[in-house]
């Protein structure tokens, strides 16, 4: 055993897999076997791996220019044309970008953000966040607080409330519904509870509404129609941001170049990183209106500095290769090629709806999950993660990785330069493996008579 505390693992159960290198949309492990990746690693290699044309934009960097940091008010050129660059991209108003290292730091930073502007325009009061029930946005201190799963909040004794997070419904139909309710019933109420938790609270002292568009580690969770619309309607009303969280959904993962396009959502601010670089160097952005950052400076320059940042803000190397990583969702259009193996994915997942096994198959674009039930008809989950930790060692067994989330969630996240033909061949060994997990769970008495 190295000496390594593995993150997100049972540390009872560590160096399960020992992976040895990777070549397009396939992991070798140590012992030669040969994967296919359904989960881009951990929803982040959109390119696959061995990607020459990245690996030669760091070695072109490190070879100009290893390292530069950004304090002070040095820059250098890739930072700056890969922030001209998103900010073109992004579905916001003359976005500006701050760089960070992980998604989750990206949302530290809008935190810390918000009560910078809020502070600058004489509203220190609004400070307070509103994040959903079975959300992920992140484990630092700060983002784990705005998460809403259960596993990431035990013993870590985190300040929540001390941080001003709020929360409210997961819009999730299939667990979320009273008996009878309709999803246009459901969003109804729903999006009602938000208004009255606004109201409650008070409009003047909250800041933000965050939200992925389409969930990830909650289970790949796909609002009703609707439901973003009168969201939308309500932070409006109250003088609420909309504070997007694309960590995973954001460059072409969706079928669009956003899941807020997807989901058409109109954000104030934007949490990136994943796929920004395919996940080749750690790089991630937070990006806000125009407006916001310009009621930011003079406060900057009263306090002498803007005193946020980190040692590798907008590291030239991760920079450099964001920027070729762009370059390549562009020449080679992926976003488009992403919307039609998205909706082969999806047609040919849907096959599995009518599974003893299956409770729920859900998804947009390339980013799907398979639920697992144990009584489908009464829409009962698995009592534990048993089922669940079956089936992702019955897929490595048959040579596919993917994750389980949410208790029982298969989650697919394949890279987006994945073929048709290697969507067959994911879905082949995943078919085999829910047979084995269909005979395990039978076997043991855990489906409902």
């Amino acid at each position: 055993m190295s000496h390594i505390i593995y993150p997100t693992t049972n540390l009872k159960a560590t160096e399960t897999m020992t992976m040895e290198r990777g070549e397009g949309v396939y992991l070798y492990d140590n012992h030669g076997k040969r994967y296919i990746e359904g989960l881009a690693g951990l929803w982040c290699t959109s390119l696959g791996y061995g990607n020459q044309e990245l690996i030669q934009a760091a070695s072109d960097q490190m070879a100009k220019l290893s390292f530069s940091h950004m304090f002070g008010g040095k820059t250098h050129e890739s930072a700056m044309q890969l922030s001209d660059k998103l900010s073109a991209m992004l579905p916001m108003d003359n976005a500006q970008i701050f760089f960070g290292n992980s998604g989750s730091d990206a949302n530290d930073t809008h935190i810390k953000m918000l009560r910078y502007y809020f502070d600058a325009i004489g509203k220190p009061e609004k400070r307070k966040i509103i994040a959903r029930e079975r959300s992920y946005h992140g484990i630092t201190v700060a983002a784990a607080c705005l998460t809403g799963l259960d596993v990431n909040h035990k013993h870590f004794d985190l300040p929540i409330d001390a941080l001003g997070i709020l929360r409210t419904d997961a819009p999730h139909y299939l667990h979320g519904a009273l008996a009878g309710e309709s999803e246009t019933q459901f969003v109804d109420r729903i999006t009602n509870n938000l208004e009255q938790l606004i109201l409650r609270e008070g409009p003047e002292t909250i800041a933000a509404f965050i939200a992925e568009p389409i969930t990830g580690a909650s289970g790949v969770i796909v609002p009703p129609e609707g439901y973003y619309e009168k969201v939308q309607a309500i932070l409006n009303k109250y003088d609420i941001f909309f504070w997007a969280d694309e960590v995973i959904t954001g460059f072409g993962r969706t079928g669009n170049d956003f899941g807020s396009t997807t989901m058409d959502i109109k954000p104030d601010m934007m949490s990136l990183a994943k796929q920004l670089s395919s996940a080749y160097m750690p790089i991630s952005a937070a990006a806000v209106r125009g407006d916001m950052y310009e009621a930011m400076i003079d406060q900057s320059a009263k306090a002498g500095v803007f005193g946020h940042g980190f040692t590798y803000s907008g590291h030239p190397v991760a920079a450099a290769v964001a920027l070729k990583t762009l370059e390549i969702y562009e020449r080679e259009r992926l976003f488009e090629q992403a919307a039609v193996k998205g909706e082969y994915l999806q047609k040919r997942l849907q096959a599995y709806a009518d599974h003893p096994l299956v409770g729920e198959v859900r998804g947009k674009g390339l980013i799907a999950a398979v639920e697992l039930m144990a009584d489908k008809a009464a829409k009962k989950p698995f009592a534990d993660g048993r089922v669940g930790s079956y089936m992702l060692q019955a897929c490595q067994n048959h040579g596919l990785i993917i994750r389980v989330v949410a208790g029982s969630a298969v989650a697919f996240c394949p890279p987006l330069i994945i073929t048709e033909a290697q969507i067959d061949e994911m879905l082949e060994a995943f078919d085999k493996a829910l047979a084995d997990t269909m005979a395990w769970v039978t076997a043991e008495g855990l489906m409902a008579a």
